[in-house]
């Protein structure tokens, strides 16, 4: 019998629908079965107690877990707040006001030009405050959902 079980170095697919807290938290994201989500185990592309929960489990097999903030995104860092002076924002001679309402996601980039995804979490008078915490930071998470598929490899596009 060769069942396909998840273990390292094996390329997974999973649909999964994420809570707050538990099984009837607040909905935080859905990855539905005509988008589910893909890794490969071992490679830090996914939290390391997500992999762990989900090793042994085989294709096909339904699961329901939770992380504590800890086992996920951690606390939030206040850290990871920045003020921006509102003319970083200036391209081109102008300035896009309308990114500077709370809760919208502005891309930024690092010195060494790596691209950070930020959320405006205060608008001051000359300044912009930035959160860069993990949107999740600060949460327990719960996990249910279905192994869609357990291979050696991903699927090769065509």
């Amino acid at each position: 019998m060769n069942e396909k079980l998840i273990a390292d170095g094996k390329y997974v697919e999973v649909t999964y629908v994420l809570r707050e807290n538990d099984a009837n938290g607040e909905e935080l994201e859905v990855c539905p079965a005509d988008e589910p989500f893909a890794f490969t185990v071992g490679q830090l592309e996914v939290l390391e107690s997500f992999e762990q929960k989900l090793m042994g489990l085989k294709e096909g097999e339904e699961f329901s877990f939770g992380l504590t903030m800890e086992e996920a995104y951690g606390d939030e860092d206040e850290e990871a707040y920045v003020r921006v002076p509102k003319s970083a924002f200036i391209v081109d001679g102008e300035l896009d006001e309308s990114i500077f309402e709370v809760g919208e996601v502005v891309p930024m980039e690092t010195e060494d030009g790596d691209e950070l995804m930020g959320i405006v979490a205060d608008v001051l008078l000359n300044e912009v405050v930035i959160d860069f915490n993990h949107p999740f930071a600060g949460l327990n998470l719960h996990f249910s959902g279905k192994v869609e598929l357990v291979s050696d490899a991903a699927p090769q596009d065509n």
